[in-house]
């Protein structure tokens, strides 16, 4: 069969390169979201810098938000800016978003090339810095879709309107009911967010994959069809460009008529290059001669005829050759093996492609979720917590999922067991005033102390001692035996009831990290008086350090909180050392059940400040406690949150 010609191999080559361009384009055109309703995008752009001065933020959601949605700007300096908002009108989006949704019982996606407005209003531009914009709402299907997103502003001051008030209200109750009824699904991450991975704990059951459907997509088969259909396409292309070849067994190279004859008598071979030996046949002398095509320049060798005494006669140049020997067309040269190289890689491509195009179509089938509903450590890129307490965030491109367990409560440290592991201290009491050795073990569901730990912030575990009545805060790390029991020095100098949190990220027998923290009540006999909470206020003291504290905390909605440190009576912006890995550490504890709250900062200063994104889980009284380091010495600022 004769090969392609040069153009045709071209053409194909082009065509396939063009298929398989197509695919990568289509698989990458559509981004999966991961929530319904979500933000697709906002102007400014997320981390957007502008010199000018902005009037209004827009924020495209993948569908209408709802009538009580609620939405916040914050300055650089802490204060809302926001004046309301609207609906606005709806645009193309510059890059579809697809979504799932639960249809009798498995998921489909949906892509969506609409976005819808929100406009939220500015009241003016105080200083130049990091603009924060936050948001809440509930999707059609009842998750909630609540985030954030920065813009840096870097040109003039604008006045304030006469008689401007940043305002105070919180979200309507029906609102946060409403967010509530799903928990913490459907969540965006602050900017710049990621989440920690979730693991199933020693030694529980892996969590069952929802049922996956193809009604919403190509199935299994019809993909793995369309690559071996592409790849049978690839194979008979690289076929019919290959030559017929001539080998032992099949018989004769040419056969009389069928190729070139020699027109010239069978003669003695000249001496030369063949070396005298003679190419000799079973058929020698019973047959007419045949001619073996000469090689093409850069081949192995050169072909002659074949006389029917057995001698051969050279085409180009003599040659010595082995009965039936290969054509030079049936050994191809090394341009011929090129081409080959690149359709080979080129299918290998196409089919890869389409493989991973149904691959990304299901990753994320299943909830990677902790049993027992055990909250999740949340961080941005760079290592902070986004939003404290929620126990569960999305990351980018997260597929069809459930939840079992969501659920109200996103505030953790009020249960002594969680994810299959459970807190045994060995001691529940101690006197007060002396320093006793305070041991525990982190205990799974076999019954074994967990020995495997992931090491967060520089430590594999965070303990955290604060009084019921939200006093006596102390943060502490403590070492572990090979046994797999941890002690630390714990001293208590007052009387009361105190709650003991171990922060910690325990590794699965597969490797991967499960966040977790639980808390166990610990009792100093004596005589107790409890201490009221300080009021309100944004400063706060500690050792010769003011700690000013700014930002508007929302029940629900993450919102930035900024915390700057000057020495007392001097001023100035005081130079902060990394504590931990971060500039700072805020805990954040709910008064009454002693919910806790662990946020870690933006990986670097914002505007000279300490930034965190806080989502207070409910109403409520909280205690915040920062910690900072100047000087190789450690510090805490302690705040009052009242959010009734």
């Amino acid at each position: 069969m004769c090969p392609l010609p040069r153009a045709a191999d071209r053409v194909v080559a082009g065509l396939l390169a063009l298929v398989l361009a197509s695919v990568v384009a289509f698989l990458g055109s559509a981004s999966p979201a991961s929530a319904h309703g979500t933000l697709a995008t906002s102007t400014p752009a997320d981390g957007a810098t502008v010199d000018e001065p902005v009037t209004a933020v827009r924020l495209y959601f993948t569908e209408k938000v709802r009538e009580d949605a609620y939405f916040t700007i914050t300055a650089p300096g802490g204060e809302r800016v926001d004046t309301g908002w609207t609906h606005g009108e709806p645009r193309p989006l510059d890059q579809p978003v697809r979504e799932y949704f639960l249809v009798n019982g498995v998921f489909e996606p949906r892509e969506y090339t609409t976005g819808f407005a929100a406009v939220v209003t500015l009241a003016h531009l105080p200083a130049a810095g990091k603009y924060s914009v936050s948001y809440l709402s509930v999707a059609s299907d009842g998750d909630p879709v609540r985030g954030a997103v920065t813009f840096r502003y870097t040109g003039k001051a604008t006045a304030a309107p006469s008689g401007w008030q940043p305002p105070t209200g919180q979200p309507a109750p029906a609102l946060l009911a409403a967010a509530e009824q799903h928990g913490t699904s459907g969540n965006q991450p602050a900017p710049g967010a990621s989440t920690a991975p979730a693991a199933s704990p020693v030694p529980s059951a892996p969590a069952t994959a929802p049922a996956a459907d193809d009604s919403g997509g190509a199935g299994p088969l019809a993909w793995i069809g369309v690559a071996v259909a592409i790849a049978a396409a690839a194979g008979f292309v690289a076929w019919r460009r290959s030559p017929a070849g001539t080998g032992r067994g099949r018989g004769p190279a040419r056969r009389p008529g069928g190729g070139s004859r020699s027109r010239g008598r069978p003669g003695p071979a000249p001496r030369g290059a063949g070396g005298g030996r003679r190419a000799t046949s079973a058929a020698a002398g019973k047959r007419p001669p045949a001619t073996v095509p000469a090689a093409r320049p850069g081949t192995a060798g050169t072909g002659g005829t074949v006389g029917t005494g057995g001698t051969v006669t050279p085409a180009r140049t003599a040659v010595a050759v082995k009965s039936r020997p290969p054509t030079a067309e049936s050994a191809p040269g090394p341009a011929s093996r090129r081409r080959d190289t690149r359709l080979a890689l080129l299918v290998g491509g196409l089919v890869v492609a389409l493989l991973a195009g149904f691959g990304l179509g299901r990753i994320g089938g299943t909830d990677q979720r902790t049993a027992a509903g055990a909250p999740q450590a949340i961080a941005p890129a760079g290592g902070p917590a986004v939003a404290a307490g929620d126990g569960h965030q999305h990351p980018p491109g997260a597929g069809p999922h459930t939840h079992s367990g969501d659920g109200p409560a996103q505030a953790s440290g009020t249960t002594v067991s969680a994810g299959g592991y459970t807190l045994k201290p060995v001691l529940r009491s101690q006197p007060p005033g002396e320093s006793v050795d305070y041991r525990f073990r982190i205990v799974g569901t076999d019954g074994q102390a967990a020995t495997r730990f992931t090491v967060v912030h520089e430590k594999p575990l965070h303990l955290i001692v604060v009084g019921r009545d939200l006093g006596g805060y102390q943060h502490l790390h403590p070492t572990m035996a090979a046994d797999g029991t941890w002690s630390v020095l714990l001293k208590l100098p007052r009387a009361g009831g105190y709650r003991i949190y171990a922060d910690f990220t325990v590794t699965s027998a597969e490797g991967t990290p499960l966040p977790l923290v639980l808390g166990v009540d610990h009792d100093v006999p004596g005589g107790y008086q409890p201490a009221g909470l300080p009021p309100p206020q944004p400063q706060a003291t500690a050792g010769p350090y003011e700690v000013s504290m700014a930002g508007t905390p929302t029940v629900g909605v993450t919102t930035p909180m900024t915390f700057r440190v000057s020495r007392a009576g001097v001023g100035g912006v005081t130079q902060l050392e990394r504590y931990l890995g971060a500039y700072g550490h805020l805990v954040v504890v709910r008064e009454g059940d002693l919910g806790y709250l662990h946020v870690h900062p933006e990986p670097e200063l914002v505007d000279g400040a300490v930034t965190f994104w806080l989502t207070a889980p409910s109403t409520g009284r909280y205690r915040a406690y920062f910690d900072f380091q100047v000087d190789g010495k450690v510090h805490t600022a302690e705040y009052t949150i009242n959010l009734a």
